[in-house]
């Protein structure tokens, strides 16, 4: 092979380690970096916004199941639906608030029993969707990580969507509607944020970025 053909090859792979597509840092968690683009890390996840109380008014990642339950998309949205915690937290048994549920999407609590069994109580209390999170730090990650909701093949027939949410928003979401004294908040869910750059998206401050 000659010289020039050495030199070629040497500038072709150097082009192509330059230009190749890399893994961005945060691509897997809510650490995002200015000038990065929403597209780039969401990966299937989607967003809801709060509208009320104001001091909620952010948006919102979160994480739909992976394999169960129906899917977050334009023909399932909604608009002005209250966001209800439910009593108990956990949704592990019957829902006794479910009259404030009906029509409305849940706010669960992680643990006591699977993702698929809430959604299916949350579904049997007339919730179209339900959203599970973490409301108090059991001195784990959690608090810091999307978690991936899989089907625990109880053969459950769940047809709501679900979908998890990064435990420190839960827990504030939580926290500031009791302190307000307020059954729900106003939400619509999901909303486009695929064309907005992360350092332009009303993100919770407790969010690192």
């Amino acid at each position: 092979m000659h010289l020039h053909e050495h030199q070629t090859l040497f500038v072709m792979s150097f082009l192509n380690i330059i230009l190749s597509p890399s893994v961005l840092p945060g691509a897997n968690d809510l650490h995002f970096h200015d000038g990065t683009s929403s597209a780039d890390i969401i990966s299937g996840d989607v967003f809801f916004e709060i509208v009320d109380p104001l001091e909620l008014r952010y948006s919102y990642r979160i994480r739909p199941a992976k394999d169960f339950g129906a899917t977050f998309n334009e023909s399932l949205s909604f608009r002005n639906a209250l966001l209800v915690p439910t009593i108990p937290l956990h949704s592990c048994s019957d829902i006794v608030n479910h009259e404030d549920i009906v029509g409305h999407i849940a706010l669960s609590e992680r643990g006591e029993c699977s993702f698929v069994y809430k959604a299916a109580k949350a579904q049997q209390a007339g919730a179209r969707a339900v959203i599970i999170t973490e409301f108090i730090d059991k001195g784990d990650d959690s608090l810091d990580h999307l978690i991936e909701m899989v089907d625990d093949k109880m053969d459950l027939d769940v047809n709501i969507p679900a979908a998890f949410l990064l435990g420190r928003s839960g827990a504030t979401i939580l926290r500031t509607l009791r302190k307000l004294h307020r059954r729900a908040a106003i939400i619509n869910l999901p909303i486009n944020m695929t064309h907005v750059p992360i350092n332009k998206m009303k993100q919770p401050p407790w969010i690192a970025w």
